[in-house]
């Protein structure tokens, strides 16, 4: 019985290709001529990379054939625009990057390729990957799978409708506020923002140095992990990165696993029906033994202090194309680099300083409670239609308030540099996705996706997007 290859989860394509019951060759084809019927209707790729994708799909065909293969070796993977692949326009979804060509490529793309991973797209992003949606003056709009009317969220919104598309089973990300967890939210995937300094990601623009973190979005846990193993680790490129940390996938059993909730932490807005959705999966986890303590970090607010930090890092990292191609800016980024400039030394350095504190209120609490994950909603809507929920649109104008009061529940993580999950867990009333957030301390990347994977294990959540199911 013929089974398509976008269908495979990437561990059993991986399983396929190894046992030589699929051909790399064929896979790419059958994910090529998807991406064909879909991208007209998605528009999720900045560009195809059609050409070295088939001498890559080649090549690892050959290791596959000699048993010398790496782990993802044939698998289709898609990177961001922003990501540096050498000899490829890195455009971060701006017209004042048109032109841009790295030499180098970062460090957790070239571990994909050595790992046999087949790059065939880099996926559209938001203007200098700096919004919570993806829609550039450069690419234009990326739309939902579940619903074109609507957002798939950004910045890594490309990365999310390819995955939920089954265009490519496995995608790399970049999160300096949530730009994985959000269209990983809004698309029904699972995306992992790891510990900051776990996946290094130099050579890279100078954007958000102190936010970013680099991960997977998959459909499923086990494909996040399969592929988090395959780029976690050390570079010297890199002064973030870290000395290889052994990741504990070892969670306790359900009787002995317990875990922290909290659905607003006192500020946060939340709409019913996600609210719903929280309590249900919160009560299934109770009923199938998970230990359930209410309670959360108690840090308040951290909206401002992303945003002096944030805003501050894109104004002078990005001070070239402000200072002399302002005209090629979309007038978000022209907001954005102007709030950055009234930003003084003595605001940043106190949103830096500011850090410490959020990081020692989640230490704080799981010292207190014991446990071993905090779960929060990861957004407190479903996906909105395209042009609703920007600041204009809720009553403060970007240069007063650039930041966005619907993702409250995931500036913490960048900010203390917590490994966080997003995991869907079922639908709001509009029949769209609602997901959950695993928050773990620094390093538990393994046990946070172990507990994201026992939360996938009792919610099922296995359906598909209706623009996929009838391609």
């Amino acid at each position: 019985m013929y089974v398509d290859p976008c269908e495979l989860s990437a561990r059993a394509l991986s399983g396929a290709l190894q046992r030589r019951e699929l051909r790399a060759t064929e896979v790419l084809t059958a994910v090529l001529a998807r991406a064909d019927r879909l991208s007209p209707s998605l528009n999720p790729f900045s560009v195809r990379l059609d050409e070295s994708a088939f001498a890559a799909a080649a090549a690892a065909d050959a290791l596959l054939d000699r048993g010398a293969a790496g782990p993802l070796c044939g698998i289709p993977v898609t990177i961001k625009d922003s990501h540096w692949l050498a000899g490829v326009e890195a455009t971060y979804g701006s017209a004042s990057r048109i032109g841009f060509v790295p030499h180098e490529t970062s460090a957790a793309v070239e571990r994909l390729i050595h790992a046999g991973a087949v790059i065939f797209a880099k996926t559209t992003v938001s203007e200098f990957v700096y919004f919570g949606v993806t829609d550039s003056t450069l690419f234009g709009r990326t739309n939902n799978p579940w619903d074109v009317t609507r957002t798939c969220g950004g910045s890594s919104g490309g990365a999310g409708v390819a995955v939920a598309a089954g265009l490519g089973p496995l995608a790399l990300g970049g999160d300096g506020g949530g730009s994985i967890r959000i269209p990983a939210a809004f698309c029904g995937i699972v995306g992992h923002k790891p510990t900051f300094g776990l996946v290094p990601h130099e050579p890279s623009s100078a954007g958000w140095k102190t936010l970013v973190a680099l991960g997977p979005m998959a459909r499923s846990v086990d494909d996040a992990r399969f592929m988090l193993e395959a780029i976690a680790g050390h570079d010297w490129r890199d002064r973030h990165s870290v000395c290889a940390v052994p990741m504990n996938f070892n969670l306790p059993p359900p009787e002995r696993l317990r875990v922290a909730v909290t659905e607003n932490m006192g500020f946060a807005a939340l709409d019913e029906d996600v609210r719903r959705a929280f309590h249900h999966t919160v009560a299934q986890l109770a009923a199938s033994g998970i230990e359930v303590v209410d309670d959360g970090p108690g840090v308040g607010p951290s909206a401002r202090t992303w945003c002096m930090i944030a805003c501050a890092e894109a104004r002078w990292s990005e001070a070239e194309d402000y200072e002399h191609r302002s005209h090629l800016l979309s007038p978000d980024v022209l907001h954005l680099q102007i709030f950055g400039d009234h930003i003084s030394i003595r605001d940043y350095m106190l949103a830096q300083f500011d850090r410490e504190r959020i990081h020692r209120g989640y230490a704080d609490l799981f010292e207190r409670t014991g446990a071993h994950v905090l779960l929060t909603p990861t957004l407190g809507c479903e996906a909105f239609a395209h042009g609703k929920r920007h600041p204009d649109a809720i009553g403060g104008h970007p240069i007063e308030r650039p930041w966005l009061d619907w993702v409250p529940f995931l500036y913490d993580a960048n900010l203390a540099g917590l490994p966080a999950c997003a995991v869907p867990i079922g639908f709001g009333d509009d029949g769209l996705p609602v997901s959950m957030q695993v928050v773990g301390r620094r390093w538990d990347d393994g046990l946070v996706l172990s507990a994201a994977e026992s939360i996938e294990a009792v919610v099922g959540f296995d359906k598909r997007p209706p623009l996929i199911v009838h391609c």
